[in-house]
């Protein structure tokens, strides 16, 4: 990964569909060497996807919240990702350190659906209990790198 591919990594994360003349000016490429690089970082796997950023006001999910999952005995990351992605509130998940298992980010319509959603949660085979925080407000958002 050297500069150029930096600065094409940048440029995609701003705007997933900026064209490969918009990618090559923010590179410093002409849109043929943009496309080649873009590619192979794409073949390579620094680039996973490309994807919509949906707005969840836009689908009418207001509320947020931050779940800490707490398990029974030791199940594997796999065990608990497979657990967990067959509920859509959850949008995503993580193993952490510390007490809790995992962190699990949630979006829905209200409370009583996030209520709902957490209960299907707590259904899960290895989950024992969560606890949750619920999102006020949202200060930063940014892209990730």
């Amino acid at each position: 990964m050297d500069a150029i591919d930096a600065a094409i990594i940048r440029c995609v994360l701003r705007n997933a569909r900026a064209t490969y003349a918009e990618i090559g000016k923010a590179a410093g490429l002409s849109a043929p060497a943009a496309k080649r690089r873009l590619d192979r970082l794409v073949d390579t796997g620094a680039i996973r996807g490309f994807t919509a950023l949906v707005d969840p006001q836009a689908l009418a999910w207001h509320t947020e919240a931050f779940v800490e999952v707490y398990c029974r005995g030791n199940p594997t990351p796999a065990e608990l990702r497979r657990a967990l992605e067959g509920i859509p509130e959850v949008v995503e998940a993580c193993t952490v350190s510390g007490a809790a298992d995992a962190v699990v980010h949630m979006l829905a319509r209200d409370i009583p659906h996030l209520e709902q959603a957490i209960q299907r949660v707590r259904a899960t085979a290895p989950v024992e209990r969560t606890e949750s925080a619920i999102v006020l407000s949202r200060l930063l958002n940014r892209p990730r790198l």
